[in-house]
């Protein structure tokens, strides 16, 4: 894998990693939207960046914000 494939990779564990917080969901929900958006908008900048010769299917999943099986087909190769 190359460096800007793990670091996408390293950001979607991130933006899940917030999702599953449910201890910050339940004492300050409006705490977790703002580094959802911030682990979001970091996806997006990062791959803005590397989208150029990037694999399709990886390209598919990212495009459509299908971050979830875009991680599974970083992990797996596919």
């Amino acid at each position: 894998m190359d460096q800007n494939t793990a670091e996408l990779a390293k950001r979607l564990r991130h933006r899940l990693s917030v999702i599953a917080d449910h201890e910050l969901r339940d004492t300050d929900p409006d705490e977790q939207l703002k580094q959802l958006q911030a682990a979001s908008e970091a996806i997006d900048t990062h791959w803005r960046q590397m989208r150029r010769g990037a694999d399709r299917q990886l390209a598919h999943y990212v495009g459509n914000c299908s971050y979830d099986k875009a991680l599974a087909w970083i992990e797996t190769g596919e």
